[in-house]
Parts: C-alpha cells; sequence; structure tokens
C-alpha cells in the first residue's frame, strides 16, 4: 500500500482515507459521495467533468452502474469516416490507444471504500480479501480504491486460482497479479521446438531474461537444461516464477535473480521475449507489453554477445506486430541486430490464434491478422 490520502466532504465533515492505485494516479481532488439514487446520466457527466464518485449504495448496484457508464462511454465512439479509414496504421495505434486512456480514465472515477482488513462496507459486498491482500499486501487503515481496479483485482486471482493451460509444455502455469500472464502462449511452442545449441551438451547453462511467470525457463528445463539462471526487475515476476517453478518440480534446475536484464557469467543459450510494442505504457501493469524506445529489446541485443559462451546462441521472441502498426520496421531491427554485432542463425514463426485477430470490428484487426511471432535464432559474429 502506499501513503497517499484522498480528503472529501461528507455529511458536512472533511473525512480521509488512504489512497490506493496499482497505476500510480494521485488521488482526486474532487470528490462526491454518492448511492443508488444517482442517475447513471448525472454519475457520467459528474465523471467527464473529472469528479470522482465515492460509493455509498449496494456493492452489485455500483457493478450496474459501472457497466452503464461502459455503455455510455462506447456509444460515444465517433462513427468511422472516410478521412479516417485512410490513416496510417501508426496513427490509428495511437488514436486506439486514445480512446482506451479516456475510457479508462472516466471508468476509475467510480469508487468504493475499503477496511483496513480489505473487507468492503456495503451491503451485499463480495469477500476480496485474498485477492486484495495478494496485490496490495497488508494495510495500516481504511482506503479508498476504484471499483473498476478492484475487479480487475478479482479477475487476475481467479486467473491465478484457475491457471493458464500451456499446451506445448503440458502444464499449468498460474499468473501473479501484475505478472504479465501468458494467455497467448503460442510463442512457448517455438522454445520447445527450436534446435537447442550443440554447445548445451557440454555446458548445459541458459539465461531466462525477464522471466515473468518463469514460463520459458520452464519450457528449457522440460527440455533438459541443467542450470537456468531467470531474472526479472520486479519481486512480483520473481516471486511468481518461484511458485510455478516449484510447482511443477523444476526449481532445483532454476536461479531466480533481480536484475535489469543479464545477470553475471556466460551461458550456452540465452532467451528473451521482451515486450512488443515500442511506445510507452500508461500503467506499470502494462510494462510487459509495451517498451518505450524499444529499451530492453535494443538492451538484450547489445548485451548478448558479452554474456554468450562461444559458440552459444540467443533467442529472440518477438512479433512483428509493431512493424505492421508502423512502429518499427524489419530493416530497424536487422539493423539493432547487426549494430550489436550479431548475426542471425535462422528464424521460425508462428501464427497467432487468439480470439482478436477474427475481429473485425478491433481497429487495429489489419494488423492483428497479419501478425506473426518469431523466434531469431542469433550468434556471434
Amino acid at each position: 500500500m502506499n501513503d497517499s490520502v484522498i480528503c472529501w466532504n461528507e455529511d458536512n465533515e472533511e473525512k480521509s482515507a488512504l489512497w490506493q492505485s496499482e497505476k500510480g494516479l494521485p488521488p482526486p481532488k474532487r470528490v462526491q459521495v454518492i448511492d443508488d439514487r444517482m442517475p447513471a446520466d448525472t454519475a457520467y457527466r459528474l465523471a467527464c467533468e473529472g469528479t470522482a464518485l465515492l460509493w455509498r449504495g449496494d456493492f452489485q448496484n455500483a457493478r450496474q452502474l459501472l457497466q452503464a457508464l461502459a455503455r455510455r462511454v462506447d456509444k460515444k465512439k465517433p462513427e468511422k469516416s472516410k478521412q479516417q479509414a485512410i490513416i496510417s496504421p501508426a496513427e490509428a495505434f495511437h488514436r486506439h490507444r486514445l480512446v482506451q486512456s479516456q475510457r479508462a480514465r472516466t471508468l476509475e472515477k467510480l469508487l468504493i471504500p475499503f477496511n483496513a482488513d480489505h473487507s468492503i462496507p456495503l451491503r451485499r459486498a463480495p469477500d476480496v480479501h485474498a485477492a486484495c491482500l495478494e496485490a496490495y499486501g497488508a494495510c495500516t487503515g481504511a482506503y479508498i480504491a476504484s471499483l473498476r481496479e478492484l475487479l480487475g483485482l478479482i479477475g487476475a486471482y481467479e486467473w491465478r486460482k484457475k491457471g493458464i493451460e500451456i499446451a506445448a509444455l503440458g502444464m499449468t502455469i498460474h499468473p501473479h497479479y501484475g505478472v504479465f500472464a501468458p494467455i497467448r502462449n503460442e510463442y512457448v511452442k517455438l522454445v520447445t521446438q527450436a534446435p537447442l545449441p550443440k554447445l548445451l551438451a557440454t555446458q548445459s547453462i541458459a539465461f531466462d531474461i525477464g522471466t515473468g511467470t518463469g514460463v520459458l525457463a520452464a519450457a528449457l528445463a522440460s527440455r533438459g537444461v541443467q542450470h537456468i539462471t531467470a531474472t526479472d526487475q520486479d519481486p512480483r515476476a520473481l516471486q511468481c516464477a518461484r511458485d510455478n517453478l516449484t510447482r511443477l518440480n523444476l526449481i532445483d534446475h532454476v536461479e531466480l535473480v533481480q536484475t535489469d536484464l543479464f545477470p553475471q557469467g556466460q551461458a550456452a543459450l540465452i532467451v528473451c521475449n521482451p515486450p512488443w510494442i515500442p511506445a510507452r505504457s500508461s500503467s506499470p501493469l502494462e510494462h510487459a507489453i509495451f517498451d518505450p524506445e524499444s529499451r530492453m529489446l535494443r538492451g538484450f541485443l547489445h548485451g548478448l554477445s558479452a554474456h554468450l559462451l562461444p559458440d552459444g546462441e540467443g533467442w529472440l521472441i518477438l512479433s512483428d506486430f509493431a512493424e505492421h502498426l508502423g512502429l518499427r520496421t524489419r530493416e530497424e531491427l536487422l539493423d539493432m541486430i547487426d549494430a550489436a554485432g550479431l548475426k542471425v542463425l535462422g528464424r521460425t514463426d508462428i501464427k497467432p490464434h487468439h480470439p482478436r485477430v477474427s475481429d473485425t470490428s478491433d481497429p487495429l484487426h489489419s494488423a492483428r491478422a497479419a501478425e506473426l511471432t518469431s523466434l531469431w535464432r542469433l550468434a556471434i559474429k
């Protein structure tokens, strides 16, 4: 929990509570207390004007109000015009991100109260203690958070309990809150099928850079790699990876290290699945998707030669989605590889199969339909 405080007036009294936002948003300055009597149109107008709405009514009615606000936001989406139809893919992407950001900003205005034990003092409120404890940790006092954020916590908690089937491994991975979930896991198949470097037969050492849930470390261990060092900057990710690898009885083969990119030493195989889109994230939860100015991609490529054993290989797992969006060209990627003193040994592609590929109403449909995910086998020149 952070130590920010939100203040408001209620029943002619000045009140305050701790403020919680996983996005790191500051506490709203204008807060109006509302309940079940508030019409959705009025609530929508206030939210659009920047007023936060602190809910004091029935919890299930708050969920219904949030849905009503979402319908009003989505109804205001601009109609496609001939001019919009001919904009560049990059412009379409930036407009899409702007619409998403504005939508989130409005919906996040509906707030609910929490007690220090993560219970919700509202009628018909569910028991969210476990989900909130996982995301927020222990709390020292009552706090306020957005209902939309809470629903995200609950969804993430259900993903963690259920787990995600990784068909290529015959395993289930359980993502923790705030750790990128391998829902689209076709890239794991690439790692399970690529020919292993011959050097692994004598020096069975691999690095998994930016391990997240530990899914690629698990893939390497399942292929018989004996010594794997998996790194990540995020303590949540490292704990998530530890839990997964322990449950899969693979932890004896994996050392987890908190660091930015590479651990010390050299390896016969170094694998990295960096964020695929070179754009700025709007929240910490998006750091595994967006890589501003390709920082992680460039860092991996430029550090690879120093950490590869002679005749070792680096495996870069990267979608060409950014290329189809006009955010990065294939030539720029190849120039990065060349500038890092690396050469391409081979590349294997796989077509994504997620539902959005066939969603023609998606503003980014053409890019998604053309997307390929690739495993680039790299070596020192």
